[in-house]
């Protein structure tokens, strides 16, 4: 009578972590592989999968580092992004480094960046 996946993993939950790593012991021997090569296997695509993920980033924050030499335009620039107050605006330009925009999508970050820049503010995506 084969056991069940879930009567296996019950038969492991009531080991002892000394009788667990002599159970991978004796499976390594019977089926001649290696525990630790299969867990590097399993791991590298999942690695990989956390690379691209990071890659394929969807959402940026649009971060005012500095405001630069013409702090005017880069408050009017934040308040035609923002839809922000001339005092707020204000308040956030002399505050940097702080968000203007967050959750943009790329594009939308992009534009806001060049927007800023041509204010002469300092400006990063992340």
């Amino acid at each position: 009578m084969a056991l069940t996946n879930e009567e296996i993993l019950e038969a492991i939950a009531s080991k002892t972590v000394l009788e667990i790593s002599e159970l991978i012991k004796m499976m390594e021997e019977k089926f001649g592989v290696s525990a630790a090569a299969a867990a590097v296997a399993v791991a590298a695509p999942g690695a990989a999968a956390g690379a691209a993920a990071a890659e394929e980033k969807t959402e940026f924050d649009v971060v005012l580092e500095a405001a630069g030499s013409n702090k005017i335009a880069c408050i009017k620039a934040v308040r035609e992004l923002t839809g922000l107050g001339l005092k707020e605006a204000k308040d956030l330009v002399e505050g940097a480094p702080k968000a203007v925009k967050e959750g943009l999508p790329k594009a939308d970050a992009e534009a806001a960046q060049k927007k800023l820049e041509e204010a002469g503010a300092k400006v990063s995506l992340k």
